[in-house]
């Protein structure tokens, strides 16, 4: 018996479909991206503090960038080790790469920005740059 094409698109339709659910009923800003981090950035008065979940991956697999006034993220994950014995009935652990730009809504001081990742969470802080808050007169001439 030959396969129905349309299964397959009636199984990604509702695979779409479930996905737009979840992000609508999760809140927080709506739907993720495939590829890109789920991240929650929190202003803290004297700094930012951004945090990204990046389950599977190690601290060698991520590269922070700090430039322009924006953080940039970046994972990647080579595949595993192919099965060695008997084939996959099912697939979908493979190599894997996610991204992120987060634009700072300050400046930073990129001196004093520090990064953990501890269980699959990465937490970077970000020091606000001190500012004088001293006014000064401007004479116009």
């Amino acid at each position: 018996m030959r396969q129905n094409p349309f299964d397959d698109l009636e199984e990604m339709l509702d695979r779409i479909s479930k996905q737009v659910e979840e992000g609508m009923i999760s809140g927080g800003g709506g739907l993720q991206i495939p590829g890109s981090v789920a991240v929650d950035v929190a202003d803290r008065g004297e700094e930012f503090v951004v945090t990204a979940d990046l389950p599977g991956y190690e601290t060698d697999d991520i590269e922070l960038t700090l430039s322009d006034g924006s953080l940039r993220l970046e994972a990647a994950r080579e595949d595993e080790t192919a099965f060695e014995e008997g084939e996959y009935v099912r697939r979908e652990r493979t190599s894997q790469s996610a991204s992120r730009r987060i634009r700072l809504p300050e400046p930073v001081d990129e001196e004093a920005v520090s990064a953990t990742f501890t269980n699959g969470v990465l937490t970077v802080t970000l020091p606000k740059v001190s500012g004088d808050d001293e006014s000064r007169q401007i004479d116009i001439e």
